[in-house]
């Protein structure tokens, strides 16, 4: 599939998710179908801010491939699931220490090198 729901966006952009036109769900990654109702999807931005749902340390070094350890080696970082205002859950590598994360802080989130990224977000 090719368009604008295909394009993979810029490290540090917005996401880029869909909406049903029907019942007005909103899913990441954006899809052309909604998985609710089977009914035609349109693209959206969403937004920028939303606030950790969830979170965890990842210990071990994922499979490889896909991931590709860095020359220093594998190091542990946070992961966690930031909720958006449009009810969208998106998993995040979390850059904030892992003694600051807090289910319910506000974080910015933003397209990452592969995988999206959050940051504390100033409220």
């Amino acid at each position: 599939m090719e368009g604008p729901l295909s394009t993979a966006p810029q490290t540090g952009s917005r996401l880029r998710g869909s909406r049903c036109a029907d019942c007005a769900v909103a899913v990441y990654p954006a899809d052309p179908a909604c998985p609710r109702c089977g009914g035609p999807a349109e693209p959206v931005v969403l937004s920028a801010t939303g606030t950790l749902w969830t979170w965890t340390v990842q210990r071990y070094a994922p499979k490889s491939p896909p991931y590709v350890p860095p020359a220093s080696g594998f190091a542990p970082f946070t992961l966690g699931y930031v909720e958006l205002p449009e009810g969208v859950r998106v998993l995040a590598v979390l850059d904030v220490r892992t003694e600051d994360a807090e289910i319910g802080m506000p974080l910015a989130i933003t397209a990452g090198d592969g995988v999206p990224r959050a940051t504390g977000a100033v409220v």
